[in-house]
């Protein structure tokens, strides 16, 4: 299994989260675990995926997370999990 690292931050809004689920589910990417919170009007999101099954290479699901941010008015990073992992080392 291939994980990647969603993370989603920005002034809430409504839809964001259906909005990042619903490109998810149309590029065929399983959602295996999720948290979010909201402190002060700042909405957070982390998000672990499953990218195997993938219906789109993978620099095409970080260009369009990225582009779909931009029209939200959210900034969304995605990262392959064992790049996230040594970033966040200590």
């Amino acid at each position: 299994m291939t994980k990647a690292v969603i993370t989603v931050v920005g002034k809430d809004t409504v839809g964001i989260i259906a909005k990042v689920c619903t490109y998810l589910a149309e590029a065929n990417i399983n959602i295996l675990d999720i948290t979010q919170t909201i402190i002060q009007d700042y909405f957070n999101m982390m998000m672990i995926v499953d990218i195997d099954a993938s219906s789109k290479e993978f620099g095409d699901v970080v260009t369009e997370l990225d582009a779909l941010g931009t029209t939200i008015g959210v900034k969304i990073r995605c990262q392959k999990e064992e790049i996230f992992t040594k970033m966040h080392r200590i």
